[in-house]
């Protein structure tokens, strides 16, 4: 039963303890001193305050109520102080603690705590890859502009140099890599910037500018310098077009007849040593042939002495052998006594010469019929020579 319905509160009193008024009017605001009143004696009692009245027995104790906002202030302001002094330092964390403006220590990753205000932190993630992108003309060796796009990465390897020795490092980090970049293109020429020696500058400029960034101890470590693709200003763009295309053309004809020399110069290079080889065996075969006959003839003169009418007449034979061996016709002197020549006509043989003429004949078949042409000239020869003698 709400408490201003009809019989709904017997004491006449409102909801905060105050009576009602005698006339009986329901719509009036509450005792505001009144419910301040009960509120700072309830804290009084949970803080330990004592009540303490007057000789009308309706004031509050003020010293009582004093110490309650002030034990309330003390919990707040221990509470915020504790909530901001404890604090989380990540796995891929670290915290700097600063003492008094000092150096105190480096903090790995765990719970911790620190006392502000004499105590400052600088946290930073210290494994994470950050990259910086940078890019205007530059005036190449050559006094040529060029626009050079680059992008640096890199991560904080000492957080203590990090924080304490730069004021702003990674300020310092674009102005050395503005240097180093200026410093690299200045002496390179224009086609190396723009064509093939770009990893060779990337390799310079890192190199250049982690020397800087260890000179002034900022604490960052470069881990990657990518020089992108460069390009000449856009007023001579066209220019520079036709000088790459140009380049191109170039190393092309310079492939096709390096090409070209591969294939011819090992040619040439084996006719040559064909060339050498047939020489070699050519001046072999006659200096034998020359030493054979030498030994030959050496050896017939010691037979020539020995029977001269018989060497003489076989060299004759040999000779004639020789000499009709490459012809089917054999024509046979007469004797002493007057008789008529006498033309010997191997027709078996002419016969065979013809067929060979007709269809191809090996020439192993054509040395051993003129061989046989030979020998029956020969065999004739020596019979007639016989008939005389037993004339």
């Amino acid at each position: 039963m709400a408490w201003n319905e009809p019989g709904g509160n017997s004491n006449n009193q409102d909801p905060w303890g105050g009576k009602r008024r005698n006339n009986g009017d329901r719509k009036g605001p509450p005792d505001l001193d009144e419910a301040f009143r009960k509120l700072q004696e309830s804290l009084n009692g949970l803080f330990g305050g004592g009540k303490k009245r007057g000789d009308d027995g309706g004031g509050p104790g003020k010293s009582g109520g004093f110490g309650g906002l002030l034990g309330i202030g003390l919990v707040v302001l221990a509470a915020v102080w504790l909530y901001s002094a404890v604090y989380v330092v990540d796995e891929q964390e670290q915290a700097v603690v600063l003492r008094f403006g000092k150096y105190y220590e480096t903090v790995g990753p765990g719970l911790n705590i620190y006392f502000p205000p004499i105590d400052k932190k600088y946290m930073e993630n210290v494994t994470r890859e950050r990259a910086y992108t940078k890019q205007g003309q530059m005036l190449t060796e050559d006094e040529n502009i060029v626009e050079v796009p680059l992008t640096v990465q890199y991560k904080i390897s000492n957080l203590q140099d990090f924080v304490l020795n730069v004021d702003q490092p990674e300020i310092s980090l674009q102005h050395a890599t503005d240097s180093a970049l200026r410093h690299v293109v200045g002496s390179t020429a224009m086609d190396q910037v723009l064509t093939e020696g770009r990893e060779q500058m990337a390799s310079e400029i890192k190199e250049r500018l982690q020397r800087f960034l260890d000179t002034y101890r900022t604490g960052i470590t470069v881990t990657q310098v990518n020089v992108q693709s460069a390009a000449a200003p856009r007023e001579v763009q066209e220019a520079f077009d036709d000088v790459i295309r140009a380049r191109e053309d170039e190393q092309r004809s310079r492939n096709q007849a390096e090409t070209y020399a591969n294939g011819v110069v090992p040619e040439a290079r084996g006719q040559a040593q064909r060339i050498i080889e047939d020489a070699n065996g050519y001046r072999d075969e006659t200096i034998s042939r020359a030493k054979g006959e030498a030994d030959r003839f050496t050896k017939l003169v010691a037979e020539y002495r020995k029977a001269p009418e018989v060497t003489r007449e076989r060299l004759y034979l040999d000779t004639m052998q020789e000499v009709f061996s490459s012809t089917s016709k054999v024509l046979v002197t007469g004797n002493k006594n007057g008789q008529s020549n006498l033309l010997y006509l191997p027709l078996d043989k002419m016969v065979e010469s013809g067929r060979s003429t007709s269809a191809p004949v090996s020439g192993s078949a054509a040395t051993t019929s003129n061989e046989a042409n030979a020998r029956a000239a020969a065999d004739l020869q020596q019979q007639q020579a016989r008939t005389r003698e037993s004339r």
